[in-house]
């Protein structure tokens, strides 16, 4: 397990991306290559993490019934959070990232384990993992959680993009049978886009992370409820 910062500024990530490809992660030391964190630099394409929550905040707050128990200062209460899904999922191959300042928590379920090949059924061996995860969010329930899908190239565009999203519902149906209420979560499957690709220190080979699903936590405060609910 990984726990790095995501920059969300197109100056900061362009003082580290190489020749190469390569982003060298500032908190680990681990170089990273992304067609997504390359995208980002040139135009944006990181949009499904620095964006706003799928389908927006304010109906998605309102029908989650995050109310009078959203904190009115996130911070404190988002480095518990993201301190403790670092303990709980540590040596599981699951990378925790801080998305922007505090704007959002990145929770990376590790390619070829989550699922095998062609397949959206849960491996039975990360279940543990996934209780865990589920622990945090009722523990923490004031956030939205985005369940992103993605594949690796088997197959066609079409088998693939529905694929990936029958594997962010397996998940966001997995959180929901664990007690993290279903109104907080949304879905979304890219296929084969966004290939995410990790090079290790001292490795040449940049290992791709595809067959996998990513968890978005976006903590909402109680400006967030107040501006919802139109106050």
């Amino acid at each position: 397990m990984k726990r790095s910062k995501l920059l969300i500024s197109s100056v900061a990530a362009m003082s580290l991306v190489t020749v190469s490809g390569c982003v060298t992660d500032p908190n680990t030391g681990e170089k990273k290559v992304s067609r997504t964190a390359a995208g980002a630099v040139l135009g944006g394409t990181l949009g499904y993490l620095l964006g706003d929550a799928v389908g927006g905040k304010t109906a998605r707050i309102l029908g989650a019934g995050i109310g009078g128990t959203a904190g009115a200062v996130i911070g404190k209460q988002f480095d518990n959070q993201i301190k403790e899904l670092d303990e709980e999922t540590a040596g599981t191959g699951v990378d925790v990232e801080e998305i922007g300042d505090q704007d959002a928590i990145l929770v990376r379920l590790p390619d070829g384990v989550t699922f095998a090949t062609g397949s959206a059924s849960i491996n039975p061996g990360f279940y543990e993992v996934l209780d865990a995860v589920a622990a945090n969010l009722v523990k923490y329930p004031d956030s939205l959680i985005d369940v992103y899908g993605f594949t690796d190239t088997t197959g066609s565009d079409a088998l693939n993009q529905r694929l990936s999203e029958q594997r962010a519902e397996a998940v966001a149906n997995y959180l929901a049978a664990k007690g993290v209420s279903r109104s907080r979560i949304a879905t979304q499957g890219f296929g084969e886009r966004y290939e995410y690709l990790r090079v290790k220190t001292g490795d040449n080979v940049a290992e791709p992370l595809n067959r996998r699903v990513e968890i978005k936590i976006t903590p909402i405060s109680q400006a967030d409820v107040q501006a919802a609910q139109g106050n």
